[in-house]
């Protein structure tokens, strides 16, 4: 989809014509989404746009800023919580929207779905003032300002998944509970190996080094990098967070597991002795130089059985004292 606008003070007018939508007077916003390659370079080509910009939009690189002549090109990534294809999990997608900011126009490129555009969009359609009075630095602005602020939601749905493990660790060694622990693991990497780079990416605006960029609009990027500031220092504790979820469950388990032994070590040692009372009683040496004479004993099997079970009580006794059972 390929869509124009000119606004200003005067109000907002729609073009089909991107070409004709530039030489309109007025601020232009022409939006690509999900645009084929042809369409893309349309776009570029109308604008003077550079093809490395269109081709890093398609190929999804890293978020960055970059000057060119003429304008400023700023790439970032939304992200959402979406089902994995291989899994029943929840896992961070990022799509890149990549925004020019010239003089009196803004492009906006998506190879994917752009909500965070499409709400500005609608913003810029509906009449909003600031919108329509602040240029094309301002919009592309609120754009990224909208899309720092999904980042947030996102967070929030992995804060609520980290409470839920964090209670169930402590009473649960299910094999599923380590999964899911090592599935928001690699959910926040994900998710830092966005946030990360798109910081960098609004710190540039934030300090007004693109002369596209006005003083005045500087002021709200440098509140766009706090936020994503605060984005950083979140997941890099929600991280910590689910280490130490990781480290309890571990612990956990080890202990269950040393309870099991240290049952299993008890009924081995009760039966040692047991074993080794029937070992010297089953040797049978009734008719032999070395005579043992409980065998012919009329009570010699029941005081066998009466010396096993005195054995075991008072070794259950011990046990139980040393807090073994």
């Amino acid at each position: 989809m390929i869509a124009a606008l000119v606004y200003g003070a005067d109000g907002v007018t729609e073009y089909d014509d991107i070409a004709a939508a530039k030489a309109a007077a007025g601020t232009t916003w022409v939006r690509v989404r999900d645009g084929t390659p042809a369409e893309l370079e349309s776009v570029a080509e109308t604008f003077g746009v550079h093809p490395l910009v269109v081709e890093d939009v398609r190929n999804n690189v890293r978020a960055k800023t970059q000057s060119f002549d003429g304008y400023a090109f700023t790439l970032l990534k939304t992200v959402e919580l979406a089902r994995g294809e291989q899994s029943f999990e929840d896992e961070v997608r990022d799509e890149a929207v990549g925004i020019c900011v010239g003089t009196d126009w803004v492009i906006t490129l998506a190879a994917g779905p752009d909500d965070p555009v499409d709400r500005v969009w609608d913003a810029v359609v509906r009449g909003d003032e600031r919108l329509l009075e602040r240029g094309p630095d301002f919009t592309a602005y609120r754009i990224v300002d909208v899309i720092v602020d999904e980042y947030f939601a996102v967070l929030d749905d992995i804060e609520t998944d980290i409470e839920a493990i964090e209670e169930a660790v402590t009473v649960s060694t299910d094999i599923e509970t380590l999964e899911e622990i090592n599935a928001l693991r690699r959910d926040l990497l994900a998710f830092r190996k966005v946030a990360w780079p798109c910081r960098e990416a609004i710190g540039v605006l934030a300090r007004g080094d693109p002369p596209q960029v006005r003083e005045e609009t500087e002021k709200y990027y440098r509140d766009v990098y706090d936020h994503l500031v605060q984005v950083v220092d979140l997941t890099e504790t929600y991280r910590d967070l689910t280490t130490g979820a990781r480290d309890i469950y571990l612990n956990t388990l080890s202990q269950s597991t040393n309870e099991v032994m240290k049952v299993l070590t008890v009924i081995a040692t009760i039966f040692l002795p047991l074993t080794f009372v029937a070992g010297v009683y089953g040797m049978n040496f009734a008719e032999s130089p070395y005579n043992m004479p409980e065998l012919t004993w009329r009570y010699g099997y029941p005081a066998v059985l009466v010396l096993m079970a005195v054995i075991t009580g008072a070794m259950l006794v011990y046990f139980q004292r040393k807090d073994y059972l």
